[in-house]
């Protein structure tokens, strides 16, 4: 008898907790659901959705429920899945005439974007880079949602182009996430909340060093990742590697194509030029692995040149674009340098060969230079590992994500 009423007990009590589960999880999902945070994103660039993915990653491990939509491409849409558009491609233009060309569709996707804002009602705002847009977008946004917090991540580079825009930037923006340390400053002292969370790229070269020994009559050739690029800085590269190789048939050139197409055109450029093909390895997606076999280089202007000095490629640095474009840019950067480590560095550790210096005789003086003597070549690879070591340790998308995870709570 008395088994028979302790198996109904059990069966009871089996019963009872079985509820009490299913009440906390029915709980849980309901409270789940209601906290549910949100975030909309927008990056407007191939690099922007690189870092918008890794973000937007590191954002799921601290809080698994929260929910993305927006704009960017294909990497963070495959973390965000079908509530953020891929539109990269289309938005990713370049220079002052191509976007007044697509100014009517630049326009509606912000109309979209800002109703779909509206509609959403996210509890942070994300913008990475692309100030043309996203600095626009942030302004209405917060007119329209005062309680959306809006952050910015990696910080449009106005100190350059204009210091003005940084105090309406202070209005607007909730937090400012800035990836170069000199930023903080410049930020805070118009009264925006900064964070330097460190760069990106420290995170990226940690998974491509490679343990070469450098080559010693190697130079590597830089161009650029763009059409445009390519098709003004190569050329100039080409002729100074005929010079370069006259005086010493010894050395050996390497060139860096960011894609198939433009190494075809790199290829096309040095048949142009009359020089044996043979004479310029053209390799694609070899930069980080040349500029560890390099004894030195010539880089363009950009992140390759952070890249190469993080590297320890001793280089100079080069840079070529439309004569309007560059007189606009003389009268809007208020700059010593153009150089990114230079400007981190506060004074001219690498040689700049820019519009009309860019020419192959000056550029052929500094590699020969480098080439030549070991010490001036040591001293500069010393100088550029100092440098890149200001751009902070691993982990700025963790640290990012741990910015925005404190303005949700």
């Amino acid at each position: 008898m008395r088994i028979k009423n302790l198996g109904a007990t059990i069966k009871k009590e089996e019963e009872r907790l079985k509820f009490a589960v299913f009440f906390n999880l029915a709980i849980h999902v309901l409270v789940s659901g209601a906290n549910q945070k949100s975030i909309y994103i927008v990056a407007g660039e191939v690099s922007g959705d690189t870092h918008g993915a890794c973000l937007m990653e590191a954002l799921l491990t601290r809080v698994p429920t929260v929910s993305f939509h927006g704009a960017g491409g294909p990497a963070m849409q495959a973390v965000a899945g079908k509530g953020l558009a891929n539109w990269v491609e289309d938005a990713a233009v370049m220079g002052i005439w191509e976007v007044l060309k697509h100014y009517q569709w630049f326009k509606e996707r912000f109309n979209e974007m800002l109703a779909e804002v509206e509609e959403l009602k996210p509890d942070v705002l994300i913008l990475i880079d692309y100030p043309g847009f996203n600095l626009r977008l942030a302004h209405a946004v917060k007119k329209r949602l005062p309680n959306t917090k809006i952050v910015y991540y990696i910080s449009p580079q106005v100190w350059a182009w204009n210091k003005g825009r940084i105090p309406k930037m202070a209005e607007t923006l909730d937090l400012m996430l800035c990836i170069f340390p000199f930023e903080k400053e410049i930020f805070e002292s118009a009264g925006l909340t900064t964070v330097f969370t460190g760069h990106p790229l420290v995170d990226e070269l940690e998974h491509q060093r490679e343990d070469v020994t450098r080559e010693q009559d190697l130079i590597g050739l830089f161009p650029g990742s763009r059409e445009r690029e390519v098709s003004r800085l190569f050329p100039v590269m080409v002729e100074t590697v005929r010079r370069i190789h006259s005086h010493n048939p010894e050395w050996k050139f390497e060139a860096a194509a960011a894609s198939k197409v433009l190494a075809q055109r790199m290829r096309d450029i040095v048949q142009h030029a009359k020089l044996p093909e043979s004479l310029i390895t053209i390799r694609t997606g070899s930069s980080y692995s040349l500029m560890q076999r390099a004894t030195s280089g010539v880089v363009a202007s950009g992140t390759a040149t952070l890249e190469a000095a993080a590297l320890g490629l001793p280089y100079c640095l080069v840079y070529k674009i439309s004569w309007p474009t560059w007189a606009m840019g003389k009268l809007l950067v208020k700059l010593d340098y153009i150089g990114l480590v230079n400007i981190l560095a506060g004074e001219e550790v690498v040689e700049e060969f820019i519009q009309g210096d860019a020419e192959p005789g000056r550029i052929e003086l500094s590699i020969s230079r480098l080439m030549n003597d070991s010490d001036s070549r040591d001293a500069l690879r010393q100088k550029l590992l100092t440098t890149a070591a200001k751009l902070g340790d691993s982990g700025a998308h963790q640290r990012a994500a741990s910015e925005v995870v404190a303005l949700l709570e």
